[in-house]
Protein backbone atom coordinates (compact mmCIF):
# COMPACT_ATOMS: atom_id res chain seq x y z
CA UNK A 1 0.00 0.00 0.00
CA UNK A 2 0.93 3.34 -0.49
CA UNK A 3 0.60 5.41 3.12
CA UNK A 4 0.58 8.78 4.50
CA UNK A 5 1.28 8.82 7.79
CA UNK A 6 1.09 12.51 9.75
CA UNK A 7 2.41 12.91 13.19
CA UNK A 8 4.31 15.53 15.73
CA UNK A 9 7.52 14.73 14.72
CA UNK A 10 8.82 14.90 18.58
CA UNK A 11 9.94 12.38 21.53
CA UNK A 12 6.61 12.52 22.63
CA UNK A 13 4.91 9.09 22.85
CA UNK A 14 2.39 9.47 19.52
CA UNK A 15 5.65 10.43 17.24
CA UNK A 16 7.79 7.66 18.31
CA UNK A 17 4.82 5.27 17.75
CA UNK A 18 3.60 6.92 14.22
CA UNK A 19 7.55 6.53 12.94
CA UNK A 20 8.17 3.26 14.71
CA UNK A 21 5.54 2.01 12.42
CA UNK A 22 6.43 4.07 9.45
CA UNK A 23 9.48 1.78 9.51
CA UNK A 24 8.32 -1.34 9.94
CA UNK A 25 5.64 -1.05 7.70
CA UNK A 26 8.28 0.27 5.02
CA UNK A 27 10.16 -3.09 6.29
CA UNK A 28 6.92 -5.01 4.84
CA UNK A 29 7.46 -3.65 1.89
CA UNK A 30 4.74 -0.60 1.82
CA UNK A 31 5.28 2.66 0.77
CA UNK A 32 5.47 5.42 3.73
CA UNK A 33 4.95 9.01 3.17
CA UNK A 34 5.30 10.94 6.65
CA UNK A 35 3.85 14.50 6.32
CA UNK A 36 4.98 16.87 9.19
CA UNK A 37 7.03 19.77 10.51
CA UNK A 38 10.37 18.60 10.48
CA UNK A 39 12.26 15.48 10.42
CA UNK A 40 10.66 12.67 13.14
CA UNK A 41 13.61 12.11 15.72
CA UNK A 42 13.03 8.59 15.55
CA UNK A 43 13.31 8.60 11.63
CA UNK A 44 16.80 7.65 11.81
CA UNK A 45 17.73 5.15 8.62
CA UNK A 46 17.67 5.08 5.45
CA UNK A 47 14.64 2.67 3.71
CA UNK A 48 13.98 3.03 -0.49
CA UNK A 49 9.94 3.19 0.89
CA UNK A 50 10.43 5.59 3.50
CA UNK A 51 9.64 10.02 2.51
CA UNK A 52 9.36 12.77 4.07
CA UNK A 53 7.58 15.67 3.16
CA UNK A 54 7.45 18.73 5.53
CA UNK A 55 4.79 20.86 5.51
CA UNK A 56 5.93 24.58 5.62
CA UNK A 57 3.68 26.88 7.15
CA UNK A 58 4.45 30.95 5.50
CA UNK A 59 3.92 33.47 7.99
CA UNK A 60 1.87 37.15 7.28
CA UNK A 61 1.51 40.01 9.43
CA UNK A 62 -2.00 39.35 9.19
CA UNK A 63 -2.15 36.04 11.52
CA UNK A 64 -0.95 36.42 14.76
CA UNK A 65 -0.61 32.66 15.19
CA UNK A 66 0.64 30.60 11.79
CA UNK A 67 -1.95 28.79 10.27
CA UNK A 68 -0.30 25.02 10.92
CA UNK A 69 -3.69 23.03 9.93
CA UNK A 70 -4.58 24.48 6.81
CA UNK A 71 -0.65 24.36 5.56
CA UNK A 72 -1.18 20.21 6.67
CA UNK A 73 -4.11 19.80 4.60
CA UNK A 74 -2.59 21.64 1.64
CA UNK A 75 0.62 19.27 1.93
CA UNK A 76 -1.95 16.36 2.35
CA UNK A 77 -3.69 16.92 -0.52
CA UNK A 78 -0.56 17.87 -2.66
CA UNK A 79 0.86 14.31 -1.45
CA UNK A 80 -1.86 12.12 -1.94
CA UNK A 81 -2.92 13.47 -5.22
CA UNK A 82 1.04 13.52 -6.51
CA UNK A 83 1.79 10.39 -4.72
CA UNK A 84 -1.42 7.92 -5.37
CA UNK A 85 -1.32 7.48 -1.81
CA UNK A 86 -4.03 4.74 -0.49
CA UNK A 87 -4.77 5.66 2.45
CA UNK A 88 -4.19 8.72 5.43
CA UNK A 89 -3.22 7.78 8.80
CA UNK A 90 -3.43 10.95 11.50
CA UNK A 91 -2.03 10.33 15.08
CA UNK A 92 -3.19 12.90 17.52
CA UNK A 93 -6.88 14.37 17.25
CA UNK A 94 -6.11 17.92 16.71
CA UNK A 95 -4.81 18.87 14.93
CA UNK A 96 -4.22 16.13 12.33
CA UNK A 97 -7.73 14.97 12.43
CA UNK A 98 -9.73 18.08 11.88
CA UNK A 99 -6.95 18.68 9.05
CA UNK A 100 -7.25 15.74 7.57
CA UNK A 101 -11.26 15.90 6.98
CA UNK A 102 -10.67 19.27 5.45
CA UNK A 103 -7.76 17.30 3.01
CA UNK A 104 -10.22 14.38 2.40
CA UNK A 105 -12.83 17.16 1.22
CA UNK A 106 -10.63 18.85 -1.38
CA UNK A 107 -10.05 15.75 -2.65
CA UNK A 108 -12.81 14.19 -3.36
CA UNK A 109 -14.27 17.37 -5.02
CA UNK A 110 -11.36 16.50 -7.43
CA UNK A 111 -12.57 12.90 -8.07
CA UNK A 112 -10.26 11.41 -5.49
CA UNK A 113 -11.88 9.48 -2.79
CA UNK A 114 -9.17 8.59 0.09
CA UNK A 115 -9.92 7.34 3.44
CA UNK A 116 -8.43 8.47 6.77
CA UNK A 117 -7.64 6.34 10.06
CA UNK A 118 -6.88 8.22 13.32
CA UNK A 119 -5.44 6.76 16.13
CA UNK A 120 -5.82 8.84 19.27
CA UNK A 121 -2.85 8.27 21.68
CA UNK A 122 -4.05 10.09 25.10
CA UNK A 123 -3.78 13.87 25.60
CA UNK A 124 -5.41 14.47 22.70
CA UNK A 125 -8.41 12.95 24.28
CA UNK A 126 -7.90 12.92 27.98
CA UNK A 127 -7.08 16.65 28.18
CA UNK A 128 -6.98 18.76 24.95
CA UNK A 129 -9.89 17.19 23.79
CA UNK A 130 -11.82 17.89 27.01
CA UNK A 131 -11.67 21.68 26.27
CA UNK A 132 -14.52 23.24 25.28
CA UNK A 133 -12.48 25.20 22.70
CA UNK A 134 -11.81 21.95 20.98
CA UNK A 135 -14.46 19.60 21.67
CA UNK A 136 -16.88 20.00 18.38
CA UNK A 137 -14.03 19.77 16.42
CA UNK A 138 -12.61 16.27 18.29
CA UNK A 139 -15.84 15.10 18.11
CA UNK A 140 -17.16 15.66 14.48
CA UNK A 141 -13.05 14.68 13.31
CA UNK A 142 -13.36 11.34 15.08
CA UNK A 143 -16.41 10.38 13.48
CA UNK A 144 -15.38 11.57 10.60
CA UNK A 145 -12.94 9.04 10.23
CA UNK A 146 -12.72 6.00 8.07
CA UNK A 147 -11.24 4.14 11.42
CA UNK A 148 -10.46 4.78 14.50
CA UNK A 149 -7.95 3.27 17.18
CA UNK A 150 -6.86 3.46 20.63
CA UNK A 151 -3.63 2.40 22.18
CA UNK A 152 -5.86 1.20 25.04
CA UNK A 153 -9.14 -0.18 26.08
CA UNK A 154 -9.06 2.40 28.96
CA UNK A 155 -8.23 5.26 26.51
CA UNK A 156 -11.09 3.62 24.31
CA UNK A 157 -13.85 3.99 27.01
CA UNK A 158 -12.83 7.01 27.58
CA UNK A 159 -13.56 8.53 24.43
CA UNK A 160 -16.78 6.90 24.45
CA UNK A 161 -17.46 8.58 27.90
CA UNK A 162 -16.42 12.03 27.04
CA UNK A 163 -17.02 12.43 23.24
CA UNK A 164 -20.66 11.59 21.61
CA UNK A 165 -18.70 8.99 19.09
CA UNK A 166 -20.76 7.11 16.45
CA UNK A 167 -17.42 5.07 15.32
CA UNK A 168 -16.32 1.85 16.39
CA UNK A 169 -12.81 2.67 17.97
CA UNK A 170 -10.48 -0.79 17.49
CA UNK A 171 -7.83 -0.99 20.49
CA UNK A 172 -4.52 -1.58 18.85
CA UNK A 173 -1.71 -1.31 21.54
CA UNK A 174 1.80 0.11 21.48
CA UNK A 175 4.40 -2.53 20.16
CA UNK A 176 8.16 -2.60 20.64
CA UNK A 177 10.78 -3.40 18.28
CA UNK A 178 12.98 -6.49 20.33
CA UNK A 179 15.31 -6.56 18.24
CA UNK A 180 16.61 -3.04 19.36
CA UNK A 181 14.86 -3.28 23.19
CA UNK A 182 16.79 -6.22 25.08
CA UNK A 183 19.30 -6.42 27.44
CA UNK A 184 22.58 -5.76 26.56
CA UNK A 185 26.16 -5.97 28.41
CA UNK A 186 26.82 -2.97 29.66
CA UNK A 187 28.72 -4.08 32.87
CA UNK A 188 31.51 -1.76 32.37
CA UNK A 189 28.70 1.41 32.40
CA UNK A 190 27.28 0.46 35.04
CA UNK A 191 30.16 -0.11 37.17
CA UNK A 192 30.72 3.00 36.06
CA UNK A 193 27.56 4.26 37.73
CA UNK A 194 27.25 1.81 40.42
CA UNK A 195 30.82 0.78 41.62
CA UNK A 196 29.88 -0.67 44.74
CA UNK A 197 26.90 -2.99 43.25
CA UNK A 198 24.31 -0.14 44.44
CA UNK A 199 20.72 -1.09 42.94
CA UNK A 200 20.06 1.27 39.70
CA UNK A 201 17.12 2.68 39.73
CA UNK A 202 15.53 4.62 36.13
CA UNK A 203 12.68 6.93 34.76
CA UNK A 204 12.19 8.35 31.50
CA UNK A 205 9.88 10.79 30.50
CA UNK A 206 8.98 14.68 29.39
CA UNK A 207 8.86 16.19 32.70
CA UNK A 208 5.75 17.54 32.59
CA UNK A 209 3.36 17.64 35.61
CA UNK A 210 1.30 14.63 35.26
CA UNK A 211 4.60 12.50 34.68
CA UNK A 212 4.57 13.28 38.70
CA UNK A 213 8.37 13.52 38.68
CA UNK A 214 8.40 14.44 42.13
CA UNK A 215 7.12 11.06 43.12
CA UNK A 216 9.92 9.63 41.60
CA UNK A 217 12.78 11.18 43.37
CA UNK A 218 10.52 10.45 46.86
CA UNK A 219 10.04 7.30 46.17
CA UNK A 220 13.84 7.00 45.32
CA UNK A 221 15.09 8.59 48.39
CA UNK A 222 12.71 6.06 50.51
CA UNK A 223 14.09 3.23 48.53
CA UNK A 224 17.66 4.97 49.50
CA UNK A 225 17.56 4.86 53.09
CA UNK A 226 16.99 1.07 52.97
CA UNK A 227 19.12 -0.27 50.46
CA UNK A 228 21.97 1.39 48.61
CA UNK A 229 20.92 2.68 45.09
CA UNK A 230 21.16 5.22 42.35
CA UNK A 231 18.91 7.10 40.45
CA UNK A 232 18.84 7.76 36.56
CA UNK A 233 16.74 10.52 35.03
CA UNK A 234 16.46 10.26 31.65
CA UNK A 235 14.60 13.45 29.27
CA UNK A 236 14.11 16.83 29.45
CA UNK A 237 11.00 19.43 30.23
CA UNK A 238 9.42 21.80 32.11
CA UNK A 239 9.89 20.24 35.52
CA UNK A 240 13.71 19.15 35.26
CA UNK A 241 15.12 22.55 37.31
CA UNK A 242 12.77 22.45 39.87
CA UNK A 243 13.54 18.32 40.34
CA UNK A 244 17.20 19.61 40.17
CA UNK A 245 16.46 21.62 43.07
CA UNK A 246 13.65 18.93 44.54
CA UNK A 247 17.08 16.29 44.34
CA UNK A 248 19.03 19.18 46.63
CA UNK A 249 16.50 19.40 49.23
CA UNK A 250 16.24 15.96 49.68
CA UNK A 251 19.81 15.73 50.09
CA UNK A 252 19.46 12.68 47.35
CA UNK A 253 21.48 14.78 44.87
CA UNK A 254 24.87 13.09 45.42
CA UNK A 255 22.83 9.63 43.95
CA UNK A 256 20.57 11.28 41.35
CA UNK A 257 21.95 11.78 37.46
CA UNK A 258 19.83 14.09 34.79
CA UNK A 259 20.81 12.41 31.58
CA UNK A 260 19.12 14.46 29.56
CA UNK A 261 17.81 13.02 26.15
CA UNK A 262 19.58 9.81 24.46
CA UNK A 263 18.58 8.47 21.47
CA UNK A 264 20.12 5.30 22.53
CA UNK A 265 17.98 4.75 25.89
CA UNK A 266 18.42 0.67 25.42
CA UNK A 267 21.83 1.26 26.67
CA UNK A 268 20.53 3.43 29.63
CA UNK A 269 17.71 0.46 30.61
CA UNK A 270 20.13 -2.39 30.05
CA UNK A 271 22.01 -1.56 33.14
CA UNK A 272 18.96 -0.84 35.18
CA UNK A 273 17.22 -3.14 37.96
CA UNK A 274 13.48 -1.10 38.09
CA UNK A 275 11.25 1.18 36.22
CA UNK A 276 9.40 4.45 38.19
CA UNK A 277 6.41 5.38 36.49
CA UNK A 278 4.13 7.55 39.25
CA UNK A 279 2.38 8.91 36.35
CA UNK A 280 -1.08 10.17 37.18
CA UNK A 281 -2.56 9.47 33.60
CA UNK A 282 -0.91 7.29 30.63
CA UNK A 283 -2.55 6.12 27.47
CA UNK A 284 -0.93 3.18 27.58
CA UNK A 285 3.11 3.47 29.12
CA UNK A 286 5.30 3.28 26.09
CA UNK A 287 8.60 3.92 28.40
CA UNK A 288 7.48 1.11 30.58
CA UNK A 289 7.43 -1.72 27.97
CA UNK A 290 10.53 -0.39 26.34
CA UNK A 291 11.88 -1.17 30.18
CA UNK A 292 10.26 -4.46 29.97
CA UNK A 293 11.98 -5.46 27.12
CA UNK A 294 15.58 -4.82 28.63
CA UNK A 295 14.40 -7.00 31.64
CA UNK A 296 13.58 -4.25 33.64
CA UNK A 297 10.21 -4.98 36.00
CA UNK A 298 7.98 -1.43 36.80
CA UNK A 299 6.72 0.11 39.77
CA UNK A 300 4.03 2.47 38.60
CA UNK A 301 0.78 3.94 39.41
CA UNK A 302 -2.45 1.98 38.11
CA UNK A 303 -3.87 4.93 36.21
CA UNK A 304 -5.14 4.88 32.69
CA UNK A 305 -3.69 2.35 30.30
CA UNK A 306 -1.06 1.06 32.93
CA UNK A 307 -2.49 -2.21 34.45
CA UNK A 308 -3.19 -3.31 31.01
CA UNK A 309 0.76 -3.37 30.67
CA UNK A 310 2.50 -3.91 33.69
CA UNK A 311 0.76 -7.11 35.66
CA UNK A 312 0.53 -6.25 39.46
CA UNK A 313 2.68 -8.93 41.17
CA UNK A 314 4.01 -9.89 37.92
CA UNK A 315 5.97 -7.81 35.80
CA UNK A 316 6.38 -5.57 38.41
CA UNK A 317 3.90 -3.56 40.87
CA UNK A 318 1.05 -1.62 41.57
CA UNK A 319 0.07 1.51 43.52
CA UNK A 320 -2.73 4.40 43.71
CA UNK A 321 -1.71 7.78 42.35
CA UNK A 322 0.26 10.00 45.03
CA UNK A 323 0.89 6.59 47.31
CA UNK A 324 4.49 7.42 47.48
CA UNK A 325 4.99 4.70 51.21
CA UNK A 326 3.59 2.32 49.02
CA UNK A 327 5.44 2.57 46.08
CA UNK A 328 8.64 2.80 48.11
CA UNK A 329 7.79 -0.56 49.80
CA UNK A 330 6.50 -2.16 46.50
CA UNK A 331 10.06 -0.94 44.91
CA UNK A 332 11.87 -2.72 48.22
CA UNK A 333 9.72 -5.95 47.76
CA UNK A 334 10.87 -6.33 44.11
CA UNK A 335 14.70 -5.03 44.25
CA UNK A 336 15.18 -7.81 46.84
CA UNK A 337 17.58 -10.44 45.90
CA UNK A 338 14.94 -12.99 46.35
CA UNK A 339 11.98 -11.66 43.95
CA UNK A 340 14.20 -9.15 41.41
CA UNK A 341 15.24 -12.31 38.76
CA UNK A 342 11.62 -13.08 38.48
CA UNK A 343 10.40 -10.35 38.07
CA UNK A 344 12.84 -9.37 34.94
CA UNK A 345 12.01 -12.81 33.68
CA UNK A 346 8.44 -11.86 34.01
CA UNK A 347 9.02 -8.44 32.34
CA UNK A 348 10.77 -9.45 29.13
CA UNK A 349 8.23 -12.08 28.35
CA UNK A 350 5.53 -9.42 28.94
CA UNK A 351 7.09 -7.33 26.10
CA UNK A 352 7.39 -9.89 23.73
CA UNK A 353 3.65 -10.11 23.56
CA UNK A 354 4.06 -6.45 21.95
CA UNK A 355 6.08 -7.45 19.71
CA UNK A 356 6.09 -5.20 16.30
CA UNK A 357 5.54 -7.99 14.30
CA UNK A 358 2.20 -8.92 15.99
CA UNK A 359 0.84 -5.57 16.44
CA UNK A 360 1.84 -3.71 12.97
CA UNK A 361 -0.45 -6.71 10.64
CA UNK A 362 -3.64 -5.46 13.17
CA UNK A 363 -2.77 -1.69 11.11
CA UNK A 364 -2.73 -3.28 7.78
CA UNK A 365 -5.94 -4.95 8.18
CA UNK A 366 -7.24 -1.56 9.88
CA UNK A 367 -6.02 0.11 6.62
CA UNK A 368 -7.56 -2.63 4.25
CA UNK A 369 -11.08 -1.81 5.93
CA UNK A 370 -10.90 1.87 5.92
CA UNK A 371 -10.06 1.23 2.05
CA UNK A 372 -13.23 -1.14 1.56
CA UNK A 373 -15.27 1.64 3.52
CA UNK A 374 -14.59 4.27 2.13
CA UNK A 375 -15.15 2.50 -1.52
CA UNK A 376 -18.52 1.73 -0.52
CA UNK A 377 -19.64 5.21 0.29
CA UNK A 378 -18.03 6.31 -2.80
Amino acid sequence: MNIGIVCYPTFGGSGVVATELGKALAQRGHRVHFITYSQPVRLDFFNENLFYHEVYVPTYPLFQFPPYESALASKMVDIAQNENLDVLHVHYAIPHASAAFLAKQILRSRGINIPVVTTLHGTDITLVGKDASYEPVVTFSINQSDGVTTVSADLRRETYEYFAIEKDIQVIPNFIDLKRFKKQDKSHFRAAIAPEGEKLLIHTSNFRTVKRVEDVLRIFCGVRKVIPAKLLLVGDGPDRSRMEKLARDLDCQRDIRFLGKLEAVEEVLSVSDLFLMPSENESFGLAALEAMACEVPVVSTNAGGIPELNTHGVTGMLSDIGDVADMVENSLFVLSDENLPRFKEAARARAEEFAVDRIVPLYEECYQKAVATSLQEK
